[in-house]
């Protein structure tokens, strides 16, 4: 038996190498490849950050121009995997399909066999811009609307928001969006990227990592926290609650208010900063500021209360909704901005491999357990 026994969920442990993503819990700070998250929101794009991510050095302009048309070339979708979309059940969900999808593109990519670093570059680009596609194609599928094609000439973010709804953003829509993707584009190693390099050290390919990573995102634990959110604005607004009143019968009834805390951040959760001006932004040029005035009440009851800070995905919510956005589909965007640092972690991965192989500590029957006869059971 092992003498040194890792703590339950793997906590603190540090498990392997890598140059994408930078931590700190204690100070509140989220960087990626040495350049903080509150810089790249303000100051970046989604094909930016997706450059720096995949590539370890922010553009030139030349750089950028072509990583943004080639991220807008491969904006193309195998008929069949249309038609499997479209035969789908219209009550099938989002993250299902998604999820189904991904592995589906695989038989279609021509590098699909090749992990080399070159391989996994272009099956990066394809993957990045094929899963936005998937998600808009998909609810237009299942609301019966026509599929709406992409436009290369429109950004990633706004791309997105045309094909969903059939319309070309506003500025505000899209910038809010932009954003979104940059925060949620990396985050070390939480669980969808940790499956996803466990994988990918198998030398298993991109699109079975990616697969892997949906399916441990679509987890409530993980990526549906801000799902559960709405769901408590919702509830609040139909219940015509008070909403520090609603909350605090919560707590009373010893009930967990989802979108606070977070494992690795013992301060503000640096994303959280930027949507929660983003939902009070868009609101406000919506001309309804109703989800976050009751995201904000909560906010600082919570604070006050509990001494929780609140976490990128609690004002994700009212940033989504305020978009226009369905609640089943928060999680999906998150696969959509995700994708970009699952698709860096395992090029890191296959450029320097070694399979993940730990040890379980032993709990079971002492050694040697005796097999005793089946009659005598």
């Amino acid at each position: 038996m092992s003498t040194a026994v890792a703590p339950k969920g793997l906590e603190g442990i540090v498990a392997t190498t890598s140059s994408i993503c930078w931590i700190d819990g204690d100070a509140g700070v989220l960087s990626y490849r040495g350049i903080d998250i509150h810089q790249l929101a303000e100051r970046s794009t989604f094909e930016e950050t997706t450059f720096l991510l995949w590539n370890g050095t922010l553009p030139t302009s030349g750089e950028l121009a072509t990583f943004t048309q080639h991220l807008a070339d491969a904006r193309e979708i195998h008929p069949d995997v249309l038609a499997f979309l479209h035969n789908l059940p219209k009550t099938a969900s989002p993250m299902e399909v998604l999820r189904t999808a991904v592995s589906l593109l695989s038989i279609y990519d021509a590098d699909e066999k090749l992990t080399t670093h070159e391989a996994n570059i272009r099956k990066s680009f394809r993957l990045t811009a094929q899963i936005p596609m998937i998600v808009a194609i998909f609810d237009r599928i299942r609301k019966g609307k026509p599929v709406i094609d992409a436009d290369k000439s429109l950004s990633h973010a706004a791309n997105f928001l045309w094909m969903l709804n059939g319309e070309e953003p506003s500025a505000t829509a899209t910038r809010a969006l932009d954003i979104a993707l940059i925060l949620h584009a990396d985050h070390e190693l939480n669980a969808s990227t940790f499956a996803a390099r466990v994988i990918a050290a198998t030398l298993s390919d991109l699109h079975s990592a990616i697969t892997g990573a949906i399916g441990a995102l679509k987890g409530p634990l993980h990526g549906g926290a801000n799902e559960a959110t709405m769901h408590l604005l919702y509830a609040i607004e139909a219940a015509g609650a008070d909403p520090v009143e609603y909350v605090r019968q919560m707590f009373a009834a010893k009930k967990k208010i989802s979108g606070f805390g977070h494992r690795v951040y013992h301060t503000e959760d640096p994303r959280a900063t930027h949507l929660r001006r983003m939902s009070e932004e868009l609101g406000t040029a919506a001309g309804n500021t109703k989800w976050f005035d009751m995201s904000r009440k909560i906010e600082t009851f919570v604070k006050a209360e509990k001494k929780l800070n609140a976490n990128v995905d609690f004002y994700s919510a009212s940033t989504y909704t305020t978009l226009g956005i369905d609640i089943d589909l928060f999680t999906p965007i998150f696969a959509i901005s995700r994708i970009s640092g699952w698709a860096a972690h395992v090029i890191e991965q296959h450029d320097d491999n070694r399979l993940i192989r730990p040890r379980a500590d032993y709990t079971g029957p002492a050694y040697p357990a005796p097999l005793t006869p089946i009659e005598s059971r």
